[in-house]
């Protein structure tokens, strides 16, 4: 008897319970319901979600609760009127809060597709709909910021919104390549591949009459309507190339980056597939074959590169760039003297050229630090500070050329400053000084 009692008690609290959290629900539903929710109402809104958070047991209610509770930044921000202060804004909308949004709404409309009861499913698609602007205005203020991650992550979960939209997953991917968030950006462009993006498309441009300046349009039809209000003049169709070699291309780096070698060549392949005239790619597979000391495969492929392209300065600068950061400097500086004799006003290849002279220097000045004052010592002092003068020499003419090519640029005006003050020449030394 104590036993069966004991079961009837329980289930009469059970059923207390549910009735409770059916009210709460209610609460939230007629408060939601308003225009406005602030003040008293504010309050109770979240009294009743925190309340109801521990209260929630069945996967409805806990839906709703979290719908609730992912709403609140947008009820708050709803009160700050029609020119909100951005610092509060920001407050409101940072990342945290649009993942949040982005992963409740959605998980209400999976519930309520589920069930066949759309309650709120018109309700967030129109929420969805006029938070998009919004939404792109945190991610200019983030770039703006120079916070690539607080813009990848926004640009993210405007994508988990609408995944129509899969163009702001690809601009997400590279956002978290810049923040060094390489998991997250193999994650977003393996999803790119899987659902067979390629951002191909056409773009529509027109000069605006008052800046003189394009403006890009989402549709021919807008720049249309422009072009015949009379603001807009010159239109013109700019075809959007494919970026499908580019995503597998960047998941083969990533995963080259990530030690899984095998996976980034099988990623290279499917790339040279969908690109076999990419010398880009070629580079980068090349490259990747440096750095896992496979010589004979890495000169296969740039001799492959020199072929189609052989005259190509910027094909002949970028492989320059890859064998310096291979460590190859003797590569690097073959590839900047052509570059430099195909194109004589190439900025970079000097510059680069030039670091490469000076390269040593570091190491050189290192041993003359570490010796002491015996004869020897002496004797190998002067050995190295007559190659401490070489090298310096040898760079000059570079620098030179760099500073005349681009006077404004402030790493070669300091490094031909040094060079300049190392090699005693104190009038030019002081001549430049004084145009800092």
């Amino acid at each position: 008897m104590k036993i069966k009692n004991l079961i009837v008690a329980g289930t009469i609290m059970l059923s207390v319970a549910t009735f409770a959290q059916k009210d709460e629900l209610k609460t939230l539903k007629k408060l939601y319901a308003k225009d406005f929710i602030k003040g008293e109402d504010l309050a109770t809104y979240k009294a009743t979600i925190s309340k109801l958070e521990t209260l929630a047991t069945e996967e409805g209610d806990k839906v709703y609760t979290n719908f609730y509770k992912t709403m609140l930044p947008f009820i708050e921000m709803n009160n700050l009127g029609p020119n909100p202060n951005p610092v509060e804004l920001m407050k409101l909308l940072n990342p945290t809060a649009i993942t949040n949004f982005a992963t409740g709404l959605n998980t209400t409309l999976e519930y309520e597709a589920k069930t066949g009861k759309k309650v709120y499913t018109d309700d967030i698609n129109e929420t969805v709909a006029g938070i998009k602007p919004a939404l792109w205005q945190m991610v200019v203020a983030y770039d703006g910021m120079k916070k690539h991650k607080e813009t990848a992550d926004v640009l993210y979960a405007t994508y988990t919104l609408d995944k129509k939209e899969k163009e702001k997953l690809y601009y997400a991917a590279n956002y978290y390549i810049q923040a060094q968030e390489n998991d997250k950006a193999l994650e977003c462009f393996q999803t790119l591949k899987k659902e067979g993006y390629t951002g191909e498309g056409t773009a529509y441009y027109a000069t605006n009459k008052e800046t003189k300046k394009e403006d890009l349009f989402n549709t021919k039809e807008e720049r249309n309507l422009f072009v015949q209000s009379g603001t807009h003049e010159k239109p013109r169709d700019e075809k959007i190339p494919s970026k499908k070699g580019e995503i597998v291309k960047n998941i083969a780096l990533i995963l080259v980056e990530k030690g899984k070698t095998d996976e980034a060549k099988a990623a290279f392949l499917e790339a040279r597939k969908e690109n076999p005239n990419d010398v880009g790619l070629i580079i980068e597979e090349s490259n990747m074959y440096y750095r896992l000391k496979d010589m004979k495969k890495y000169q296969e492929l740039v001799n492959e590169a020199l072929a189609k392209n052989p005259n190509d300065h910027e094909l002949i600068y970028n492989l320059g760039v890859v064998s310096a950061e291979a460590g190859n400097y003797t590569e690097a500086e073959k590839y900047y003297n052509k570059v430099i004799q195909l194109k004589p006003d190439y900025y970079n290849a000097y510059l680069n050229l030039s670091d490469l002279k000076l390269k040593p220097d570091a190491k050189i000045v290192k041993e003359m630090n570490a010796l002491g004052t015996s004869d020897k010592d002496m004797k190998r002092y002067e050995v190295l500070k007559a190659d401490r003068q070489k090298i310096f020499n040898e760079a000059l003419p570079l620098l030179e050329k760099a500073y005349e090519l681009k006077p404004d640029d402030e790493v070669v005006k300091s490094n031909l400053m040094s060079v300049y003050n190392f090699l005693e020449m104190t009038d030019k030394y002081k001549a430049l000084k004084a145009k800092k």
